[in-house]
């Protein structure tokens, strides 16, 4: 009989307990990239800052929580999951209401680089005490069912709470929200159970620190700044190189460092490499399709950023339905039988947008409708398995840099997603305003726009399926989960 089969209720209780905390968690950074979008406008306003100035609010935590992510993996195999989980959580929360409480854009953009500091703590540690906790492969399926389950809606709820907050309460209260979560986590961290640090004779990867933390922060900053200064500036180029070269030192130094901050063993298993391509390209199209309903419901279809937002409830469920029915099936069936199918219903959603022309009728329930459900079961179907597969069959010691790992490729996929087919997009849109001789109208053009782009996303999701198939269909079910 299995040992979980006879373990107490009371250590059973604690084990099940780590599913909400940590789920708190994983909502709170997923969150955040969003809620804070809506209320721009209104921050901008009371701060007094500039059209220039203001991207800074999201660029200042996404290069914090990019740059410091595989830090934040190896602090919690250092000090302990549980441990670097709860300062994670008070961390984040100090963070928010010092931003909630900002009186001029240099200490909210601080405060926001706080977060992503804290973030890059906090996400590792919560995978990280996920996996550890539950083993066997079918308690494992639910959990991480639930835990993508929230991930996945947690960029729709984002919006559609920045909405209501900003609309209602005031931009700050779209940062004073994360306080009384992460308190309440916190509060419930005394419940889940401990694990113990993996000290590595207690030496940190100086170099390999230096050169990870600057090269993903040059990499995610020339992501950002290609929406406003396109592919072929020098503030694109210049970052963007100098990242890669980082980075490509960055792993040639972790192959002769004795402790390294990121082993390559972690990165050269097969089926973990597919997990990883599979999910930070998912991220690419995915922040794609969510830019589009953005513009596209607002200035094209007049929707206010509220009814935007909860258009994307739609969405929301079927990723909360994908990811759950995706957890009962781990262990059942081979992470790659649902890894494939959710990519190929992400890329059927894409592809019934591109169909859509300024003249289309009935948008809502002939291509919205369809869209968000597809995309929304594709991304629920892809994240359990990914997070399964990115995590199984490491060393105790390599927990924290494979949960570091998995959630730097969502973040390096989200930020090049948003700036890759945003410039798609607004690059079509020009070109067929010229082409027309100035026929067409602003809807015209614009939707031509999204279109291309979402063919981009389109074509990229039928390139993760081709590249990652391979990889990930060499696991089993039974494996996945060990």
């Amino acid at each position: 009989m299995d040992a979980r089969d006879i373990e107490s209720p009371e250590l059973r209780l604690s084990r099940w307990w780590t599913l909400p905390v940590v789920s708190a968690a994983q909502l709170l950074v997923v969150l955040d990239g969003t809620i804070v979008n809506i209320a721009l406008p209104s921050a901008q306003s009371a701060l007094g800052m500039s059209d220039g100035s203001r991207p800074w609010v999201v660029t200042a935590y996404a290069l914090a929580f990019g740059g410091l992510l595989l830090i934040g993996g190896r602090v919690g195999s250092a000090w302990g999951h549980r441990r670097a989980f709860g300062i994670g959580l008070a961390g984040f929360a100090v963070a928010s209401a010092l931003g909630g409480a900002a009186g001029n854009q240099e200490t909210l953009f601080a405060a926001r680089a706080l977060q992503g500091a804290f973030a890059a703590v906090l996400a590792p540690a919560a995978l990280s005490l996920l996996t550890m906790t539950f083993t066997g492969p079918r308690e494992r399926g639910r959990a991480l069912g639930v835990f993508a389950a929230v991930g996945a809606a947690g960029s729709a709820i984002g919006l559609i709470a920045g909405g209501l907050l900003a609309e209602y309460a005031g931009w700050r209260w779209c940062l004073y929200i994360n306080v009384p979560v992460a308190l309440l986590a916190l509060l419930g961290t005394a419940l889940v159970p401990a694990d113990r640090p993996h000290r590595d004779g207690g030496r940190l990867d100086v170099a390999g620190a230096l050169l990870s933390a600057t090269g993903f922060a040059a990499v995610v900053y020339a992501f950002t700044e290609a929406e406003e200064h396109g592919w072929g500036s020098a503030n694109v180029l210049v970052p963007l190189a100098a990242g890669v070269l980082l980075l490509t030192a960055f792993a040639a130094a972790e192959f002769r460092a004795p402790y390294p901050l990121l082993p390559m063993r972690v990165l050269l298993h097969r089926a973990r490499a597919g997990a990883l391509i599979a999910v930070s390209l998912m991220f690419v199209a995915m922040f794609g399709f969510y830019l589009f309903m953005s513009y596209y419901t607002q200035t094209v279809l007049g929707y206010s950023p509220l009814q935007s937002g909860l258009a994307l409830i739609i969405n929301a469920v079927a990723a909360l339905l994908g990811a759950t029915l995706a957890g009962r099936l781990h262990g059942r069936l081979a992470p790659g039988l649902l890894i494939l199918p959710g990519l190929g219903a992400a890329a059927a959603g894409m592809l019934i947008l591109t169909r859509l022309t300024a003249q289309s009728t009935d948008v809502l329930p002939l291509y919205l409708a369809p869209a968000l459900v597809l995309t929304g079961l594709g991304l629920g179907c892809v994240l359990p398995p990914t997070a399964s597969l990115a995590t199984s069959d490491v060393r105790p010691q390599d927990i924290g840099a494979a949960s570091a790992a998995y959630n730097a490729a969502q973040q390096l996929g989200a930020a090049l997603g948003t700036a890759l087919l945003n410039t798609v997009a607004a690059g079509a849109s020009a070109s067929y305003a010229a082409s027309s001789a100035g026929r067409a109208t602003r809807d015209a053009a614009s939707v031509h726009g999204y279109t291309v782009a979402l063919a981009v996303a389109f074509g990229i999701l039928l390139a993760t399926m081709c590249v990652a198939g391979p990889l990930v269909l060499l696991r089993t079910g039974r494996r996945s989960g060990s």
